[in-house]
């Protein structure tokens, strides 16, 4: 099996996470995470008004709801749909997966992520 390193260009992939947190170049962050190009920033976990700070910036917005998929809340989804953002959601250890792929090919890529607890 051949294995190649990924560089990553623009936003940084997210290292890790744990319980409450996330590490994300190299920092550990606590508490919720909105992520995308040029956009790192606590997020209180519900409200798109924050996540629309990802409009125009990102093709896909990764929403990680915790350890398990549960179904967000429709106005976030409503909200976030109505500004052009497609949004999937899913538990947030895929959700974290799944963004650093797509941020390997080059894809515009954003997550709003509650972290495991």
């Amino acid at each position: 099996m051949r294995l190649n390193e990924v560089s990553f260009t623009g936003p940084p992939p997210i290292d890790g996470y744990g319980p409450g947190f996330f590490r994300i170049a190299g920092e550990v962050l606590h508490g919720p995470r909105l992520i995308g190009p040029e956009v790192n920033l606590e997020w209180d976990g519900v409200s798109a008004a924050q996540a629309l700070a990802l409009a125009g910036r990102v093709d896909l917005v990764l929403l990680g709801l915790g350890a398990e998929i549960t179904a967000p809340p429709a106005e976030l989804l409503e909200e976030l749909e109505a500004a052009g953002l497609a949004v999937e959601f899913m538990a947030t250890p895929p959700a974290c997966r799944t963004y650093n792929v797509l941020l390997g090919e080059g894809r515009r890529i954003g997550a709003a992520l509650l972290p495991v607890t």
